[in-house]
């Protein structure tokens, strides 16, 4: 359970009374949101049944006028989309008489139908683009609730012509049958645009599919490519496409051409020429739906819209395919995207702008595993387990045994100290953030004045040194590394000295009065100066002691911005070489001008890679950055708001152990 603040104090009793809630409501989402939106309509996924509740009337918080919600006659985690069962939470309110008003979340309304979401001011007034005239959008009510925002899509899917009905947990949407009439791709002054003529609007839906990769075939060579291979992406509609267009767009059969001796063999040392692979590498019909499989250039993606006469799907092949967007999502939480200029190149960046004096909104850090510190999970799984409104990844972490490389402070409470005194970001209940380079002091005191380091608390990160793991840690601690001496610590005594052994092979149990010290390396002699019996007592302190005012503190690095100007050094915080130059997806978390909270997601360049540390510092202060801390990064970046990931497609998003996570309370 997320451990709270002071429960007495107002703004915290409903976030416990809806924590309580969603043990009971949302516990099914858990087994399923590990693949949420990945978006394969043609997987199912077992519908799990909860009871119907009543959940009590509340009041929306917005800069709008407070508007009573009426209480929940329906609600659950699951979508059957024209037969194929999708996570996706909805709700069903009382509407006047037998009419039912339903609400879909922004996340399933977008992820799993294809609505954009347009720019607007006001969070309980949302305006949405789908197959209809750009001049007049939809424009539909929202709703907080628990972490999401529902949309009343009412009227939207009866002008839709969609039959609604609940079952259980289960929403049951049936759409038209369409026909996908044609399909043509066009070269464009900047790439390439495919046309998906329909005749009538139906859901669709868009994911980046990851690599499979095949045993080599020994008989065959392989030539080596040029540069860095295309991505898969998948278009998927709920239509079916005539037979005319699968003949089009199906592959031939290749056959290998009979091989004849080669009258000089110098050319066998010469590369085999690769031919670009087509755009459109298939389109298919399955389970009534067209799948069109793409094979995009690297440095670039699909940007899709919608026409409404006639009737087509566009899809843009762009290195700026990124669409700029500034939605007020909530009071106090807006969504932005844009491309930002460093020189010649263009960044886009996503990111989620929250002020952190709004009434409900606070911050706090989330892990994937609360029973033990070994865990990851994506971060569209962790988020939700908190009701968390929107989420980023945090601190780095051992990906081979699931263990934090950082810090981590909850509510006063270490869970991972920090390592190699690298950046950190801390914070208070009251908005007030610090930015830093973090080191934590910890020294064992014993009889006769002995007084011992502790280098490292509740870590992943070992060298030679005293380590200590509290039940934070989990019920046991299995050694890290070979040839520890364990002393376990209870009530503030040695009361037991073990051999460790070979590296994980034995379990040693974490009392829950006390803890275990580990002596690695040249600290082993220290064994001799704690025996059986000995009593101890541990200080503990920040440097720079300002960490020590805050009551939660995420840990990465290297830090990038301080008091408006670049203080990058991750040499200095150990970082390595490789690290330092490798352009990737980047991750940041900051402070702005008007104290508000930012954190963002930088991905690659048009064009090209992601930026280099240099460059993401740059970024964050282009951005408006006061302070910066960079997060951990890569395949880790994760964006989460809503129950949907928004700045990457959620099947190429990796596992992640913590992460920041933002809640909204209602009143």
């Amino acid at each position: 359970m997320l451990k709270m603040p002071n429960c007495d104090r107002p703004k915290y009793r409903n976030h416990l009374v809806n924590q309580a809630y969603s043990r009971v409501f949302w516990s099914n989402i858990s087994p399923i949101i590990a693949t949420a939106l990945c978006l394969y309509p043609t997987s199912a996924t077992s519908a799990q049944q909860l009871p119907t509740l009543t959940i009590p009337s509340t009041t929306l918080t917005s800069q709008t006028p407070q508007v009573p919600i009426p209480r929940v006659l329906a609600a659950g985690n699951q979508i059957s989309l024209n037969g194929r069962i999708l996570p996706g939470a909805w709700l069903q309110r009382p509407g006047g008489g037998d009419r039912l008003i339903t609400h879909l979340t922004d996340g399933a309304l977008r992820q799993l139908i294809g609505v954009d979401l347009l720019n607007t001011n006001n969070p309980v007034r949302q305006p949405v683009e789908w197959f209809s005239p750009s001049t007049t959008p939809l424009v539909l009510s929202a709703s907080l609730q628990r972490g999401y925002r529902y949309l009343d899509i009412t009227n939207f899917s009866q002008t839709a012509g969609w039959q609604i009905q609940a079952n259980g947990n289960i929403l049951v949407i049936t759409t038209p049958a369409a026909i996908v009439k044609d399909i043509l791709q066009r070269q464009q002054p900047v790439g390439n645009s495919i046309f998906v003529d329909l005749d009538r609007p139906t859901p669709w839906q868009v994911s980046q599919e990851l690599p499979v990769k095949s045993p080599p075939d020994p008989d065959t060579p392989t030539p080596k490519p040029s540069g860095p291979p295309n991505r898969e992406w998948k278009i998927t509609l709920d239509g079916i496409a005539e037979p005319a267009l699968i003949q089009r767009y199906t592959p031939l059969p290749t056959t290998p051409l009979p091989t004849a001796p080669l009258l000089n063999p110098l050319k066998q040392l010469l590369p085999t020429p690769v031919s670009p692979a087509p755009l459109i590498k298939q389109v298919q019909v399955v389970n009534n739906q067209t799948v069109i499989r793409l094979s995009v250039p690297f440095g670039m993606a699909p940007r899709i819209s919608t026409l409404a006469n006639p009737y087509r799907l566009i899809i843009n092949i762009r290195p700026d395919a990124l669409v700029e967007k500034n939605i007020a999502w909530a009071n106090g939480l807006r969504w932005r995207q844009q491309f930002f200029n460093l020189g010649t190149e263009r960044f886009p960046i996503v990111w989620l702008e929250i002020n952190p004096r709004a009434f409900g909104l606070t911050l706090k850090p989330i892990r994937s595993n609360l029973n033990s510190l070994a865990g990851t999970a994506p971060l569209m799984q962790t988020a939700p387990k908190y009701s968390a409104a929107a989420a980023i990844n945090g601190g780095y972490f051992n990906r081979n045994n699931r263990l934090p490389l950082g810090a981590i402070r909850q509510d006063g409470q270490w869970v991972s100290g920090p390592i190699l005194n690298r950046g950190a970001i801390a914070w208070d209940d009251s908005g007030q953030f610090y930015f830093g380079r973090l080191t934590l002091e910890e020294t064992l005191i014993a009889p006769n004045n002995l007084r011992l380091p502790i280098l490292y608390l509740n870590s992943a990160y070992v060298q030679s040194g005293i380590a200590r793991y509290t039940p934070v840690w989990g019920t046991a601690y299995a050694p890290l590394t070979d040839n520890e001496i364990i002393l376990t610590v209870q009530k503030d005594q040695v009361i037991n000295q073990f051999p460790g052994g070979k590296a994980g092979q034995t379990s040693f149990p974490i009392p829950h009065d006390g803890y275990l010290l580990t002596l690695r390396g040249n600290a082993v002699n220290a064994a001799t100066q704690l025996p059986i019996g000995t009593a101890l007592s541990i200080t503990s302190a920040t440097v720079p002691n300002d960490f020590s005012r805050y009551p939660n503190i995420i840990g990465a690095g290297p830090l990038l911005v301080k008091n408006r100007q670049i203080v990058l050094d991750a040499k200095g915080e150990k970082f390595s070489d490789a690290f330092i130059a490798e352009k990737a997806i980047r991750s940041g978390i900051c402070t702005n001008t008007t104290g508000n909270l930012m954190i963002a997601a930088v991905h690659n360049r048009a064009g090209g890679p992601g930026p280099t540390l240099a460059e993401h510092a740059q970024l964050m202060k282009l951005l408006g950055c006061v302070d910066a801390l960079n997060l951990d990064g890569g395949s880790s970046t994760s964006l989460y708001l809503g129950g949907q990931l928004i700045d990457r497609s959620p099947s190429t998003a990796a596992r992640v152990h913590n992460g920041i996570g933002i809640f909204l309370e209602q009143k």
